[in-house]
């Protein structure tokens, strides 16, 4: 069975800052904030969650369905897709449009401040859920405000169980549309600073959310490793210690991948989340959101 991956397709230029955020910007003058960080490296690398989940979940053995939107600069980069075994039969070229692109800066602590255009990936609702029978999960992942509307109340009436992943994109909604992506949603995956946004601005708790019709609310929480919440229980499972801290870039997403593949596997979602950690730990060792391998199943758990 194939994973649908609603989401974005991206451009990232890398640069890394050897200082602190917080030793550069003053908390009293923020009202007039101006600052500029010397960034010595850039890079150039192939993103967006959609490309970075289908990327993983491929090298897990799973079989990736992607939906997104490029402009006419990213044709390569839905060939390098294909090069998985992925399927891009919905990914939409979008004329007199740029791919999106991301400027991403990491800092001596992994702290990352992004800017994003999001270019062709604004037409992304063009492109209906498909009507296929082999679609056994999906995830609605940062992508066109429309698109992650229309795609989460489709899949709905699809009768395919998602995941509800706001990540970046969580700011374009207010409370009454988050509250809507949740009673839609299987599975809410969120980091820690989401979670607490999520919360404040639908006004429902993650023991609240947990005791609802959802399978699972996942917020993970980087180096300390990741919370479940099932039926109102709080579940904290331990980080995988990664062998080296290169680039935090596309963690989330290798992390959502291995959820995806779990759950389209049929596991428990604890031992989901496990392999999750463990993937994300993989990630972290490697630049970029594209570049990690990974071993077989059953010697990563």
């Amino acid at each position: 069975m194939s994973v649908l991956i609603c989401g974005s397709l991206a451009f990232d230029t890398i640069t890394n800052f050897p200082g602190r955020f917080a030793e550069q910007i003053l908390p009293e003058q923020l009202h007039i904030l101006n600052v500029s960080f010397l960034v010595p490296t850039l890079r150039r690398e192939y993103g967006g969650c959609a490309g970075n989940i289908a990327y993983s979940l491929s090298q897990l053995g799973g079989q990736a369905v992607v939906m997104a939107a490029v402009g006419t600069d990213g044709l390569e980069y839905v060939k390098r897709i294909q090069s998985w075994g992925a399927n891009t039969d919905y990914v939409t070229v979008i004329p007199d449009s740029h791919t999106a692109q991301a400027i991403i800066i990491t800092d001596a602590d992994n702290n990352q401040i992004t800017a994003f255009h999001p270019g062709a990936m604004q037409s992304a609702h063009l492109s209906p859920i498909p009507a296929r029978r082999d679609i056994s999960v999906a995830i609605v992942a940062p992508d066109g405000r429309e698109a992650m509307l229309q795609h989460a109340s489709q899949l709905v009436d699809a009768g395919i169980p998602f995941v509800f992943d706001p990540g970046q994109g969580l700011p374009m909604f207010d409370g009454m549309e988050l509250r809507q992506f949740v009673a839609q949603a299987t599975w809410v995956a969120v980091n820690d600073y989401e979670a607490r946004m999520l919360v404040d601005r639908t006004g429902i708790s993650l023991e609240s959310m947990s005791r609802s019709h959802l399978r699972g609310v996942i917020v993970t929480l980087g180096a300390a490793g990741c919370d479940m919440w099932l039926d109102g229980m709080q579940t904290r499972i331990p980080a995988v210690q990664a062998s080296t801290l290169i680039d935090p870039t596309g963690c989330g997403d290798a992390f959502r991948a291995s959820l995806l593949f779990g759950i389209e596997g049929g596991w428990p979602l604890i031992d989901c989340v496990k392999l999750g950690n463990r993937v994300g730990a993989i990630k972290i060792a490697s630049r970029g959101g594209q570049n990690h391998a990974l071993e077989k199943i059953s010697r990563i758990l």
